[in-house]
């Protein structure tokens, strides 16, 4: 807690939950895919833009509040979906889930989660969103629209970009696998980190408590990520499957991986009420830009109505700041809560959301802006060296 204490930033944390952490467990959270050209890109690129601010506006009382998925968020930030949490943290996705309503910000649930939605719907109060691949089996979304509706959901989001594994060349290296298991290149590490992997390795059940009572893959032994998602992932997928979702939700609907203004337009076309603008955090398709650059074009094909959130990259309160003055209605962050759980639990997510908020709010004070619904175009520029 004291370490906790001391981080001043998302890098911070991240330099914990590195220490805390079996390196092939660190390295599932952390790596990319292929050279990670994205992964790097997604961060670096907030520094291509300049904060230009106005004066001699009252900022004594600010204005964060806005409307995401349709619910209330205390200010434009929301918390992404992320698989295979209880890897991270025993407390997993309930851990997550309880500071982002501490902090009164929507939490996405993962399809690939180690929590029942069930489970977290029943011990979270707060705005939820459920996020939902189309599988082979289509029945087994449907199951998992109806189970979302039953249990108050309050949105789902698709996620679109994952027809393949991306090659995320780390965890070959290291020979993840689901659930984590020893192996003479991870044994060192395991064993650095006793009070990870004891509780890990030889507690309750790894599972992938979603979809393990109908595709429990994992019954017969531990396998790759690659292996799993070629397994159940649907390569056929359209926007037919789109509009059919769409239809069968009649809710909130985001589609997560779009990348072009072209696909939004076709993703509102097809019923979705708003996109995640999001190169999978970098894991998936390397060399594909990053969202915060495709934001403006993004807003401009869709209008003001959809949701346009940015999800990538995201590592302080200021990237926040930029993503909104172009055109974003909100941003979603993964790693930096991860590093966060990884590093202490609950209180390392409410560590990092402290963080960001307070950075967020100071960069609306000195950027003179009272009103997140006042940011615009004009508050930001692409940097000279850029263009």
């Amino acid at each position: 807690m004291m370490q906790l204490h001391r981080a001043n930033n998302v890098a911070d944390l991240r330099r914990i939950a590195s220490r805390r952490l079996p390196r092939p467990i660190f390295d599932y959270i952390d790596g990319g895919a292929d050279d990670e050209v994205s992964l790097r890109r997604n961060v670096d690129a907030f520094a291509r833009y300049d904060l230009i601010p106005d004066v001699l506006n009252d900022v004594s009382a600010i204005r964060t509040e806005t409307r995401i998925f349709g619910q209330a968020s205390r200010w434009p930030l929301m918390l992404s979906p992320t698989g295979l949490t209880r890897m991270f943290h025993g407390h997993a996705e309930l851990a997550v889930a309880r500071a982002a309503a501490k902090h009164g910000l929507i939490y996405s649930l993962s399809t690939m989660g180690t929590t029942r939605l069930e489970d977290l719907a029943q011990a979270f109060a707060g705005p939820k969103v459920f996020q939902i691949y189309i599988f082979k089996d289509r029945g087994l979304t449907a199951e998992f629209v109806a189970r979302c509706k039953d249990a108050g959901f309050d949105g789902l989001a698709l996620t679109v970009d994952t027809p393949v594994a991306g090659n995320r060349e780390r965890d070959r290296v290291s020979g993840f696998s689901l659930p984590p298991k020893l192996t003479l290149t991870s044994l060192l590490s395991f064993a650095r980190h006793p009070a990870w992997s004891l509780p890990a390795l030889t507690g309750a059940k790894f599972s992938l408590a979603n979809v393990s009572h109908k595709v429990d893959l994992l019954a017969s032994g531990p396998m790759s990520l690659f292996d799993y998602i070629g397994a159940q992932f649907d390569r056929s997928v359209s926007w037919r499957d789109v509009e059919w979702l769409a239809s069968q939700w009649n809710g909130p609907l985001a589609i997560k991986g779009v990348m072009t203004p072209e696909d939004a337009r076709r993703s509102v076309a097809s019923g979705a009420t708003g996109v995640m603008v999001s190169n999978h955090g970098g894991r998936q398709l390397d060399g594909a830009p990053a969202p915060i650059d495709q934001i403006e074009a993004v807003r401009a094909a869709v209008g003001d109505a959809p949701d346009v959130i940015c999800d990538g990259g995201i590592r302080r309160g200021s990237d926040v700041v930029k993503a909104l003055a172009l055109g974003a209605t909100a941003c979603s962050i993964g790693r930096p809560y991860l590093y966060g759980l990884a590093a202490g639990g609950e209180a390392g997510v409410d560590r990092v959301l402290s963080m960001l908020g307070d950075e967020f709010q100071r960069t609306l004070a000195l950027a003179g802006v009272n009103d997140v619904a006042a940011l615009s175009r004009r508050h930001v520029r692409k940097s000279e060296g850029w263009r």
